[in-house]
């Protein structure tokens, strides 16, 4: 996501949470990723935010109404898995969505079975343990293959010819993902789309930088600074790219 956001707006100034200290948000309750999601906001906004992209599916799904509700002067952009495209473009008549259990159970994913998938086929599978695996930098394993062709197999051998990442971390295995599926499956990134309604809303809002000089991007963990520095590095390409520490205090999120 952070990588399609500065593709296209090199002159902003980035500003990225991982909350390295709470992954995998997919298997914890509702009420404690919006106590998360707020935490992180509140954190953004002190920063000088303009607008925030919940670049998470499972936190988009469990918080994003909760966020617009408490900030309602704020520009939220959230993600969810990308089911009209797959359930329009599928020619078998069957679609994969790769997502946490979290992203399945919320509202928003069953608002959106229910307005796009009614005529399609959709097979489901949280992949426990993918976050985990990209979280430790290993997108390029024999592991990491493994589960992945344990999840997709059953779904290409009952006819999906479409495939929905539906968690912002699955795109760092988006190779290896179209390596297993082949020429047969399509496979969807939302994140293009996102970074693009991101553009829309800033333009929107008369809010683009008018700034002439690419702008810095700075990556903040809530984990262990030296392997996230490592690993974004290696996962984000960006030259700019700087990183630093953030904790948790009594809900509350601030600069180590």
């Amino acid at each position: 996501m952070l990588r399609h956001i500065r593709g296209l707006l090199p002159k902003e100034q980035l500003l990225y949470v991982a909350d390295q200290a709470n992954v995998p948000y997919g298997p914890r309750q509702s009420e404690e990723i919006r106590q998360l999601s707020e935490g992180i906001t509140r954190y953004l906004l002190s920063e000088g935010a303009k607008l925030i992209v919940v670049a998470c599916n499972t936190a988009s799904g469990a918080a994003l109404t909760h966020l617009r509700l408490t900030f309602p002067d704020t520009i939220f952009v959230g993600m969810e898995p990308a089911v009209k495209p797959a359930a329009m473009g599928t020619k078998s008549g069957k679609v994969g969505v790769l997502a946490t259990v979290s992203t399945f159970e919320s509202q928003r994913y069953v608002n959106l079975m229910q307005r796009f998938a009614r005529d399609v086929v959709v097979l489901e599978d949280p992949c426990l343990g993918l976050v985990e695996q990209i979280e430790s930098g290993e997108v390029d394993t024999p592991a990491t293959e493994q589960l992945l062709r344990s999840k997709l197999a059953p779904m290409l051998a009952q006819g999906v010819d479409t495939v929905v990442l539906g968690c912002t971390h699955y795109p760092f295995v988006l190779s290896m993902i179209e390596q297993i599926v082949g020429p047969e499956a399509t496979v969807i990134d939302p994140a293009p789309a996102v970074a693009r309604q991101t553009v829309r809303m800033l333009r929107h809002q008369d809010r683009l930088s008018q700034n002439h000089q690419v702008g810095e991007t700075l990556a903040l963990t809530t984990g262990d600074l030296a392997q996230f520095s490592q690993l974004s590095r290696r996962l984000l390409g960006d030259p700019l790219l700087k990183t630093a520490a953030a904790v948790w205090e009594a809900g509350r999120l601030r600069s180590a």
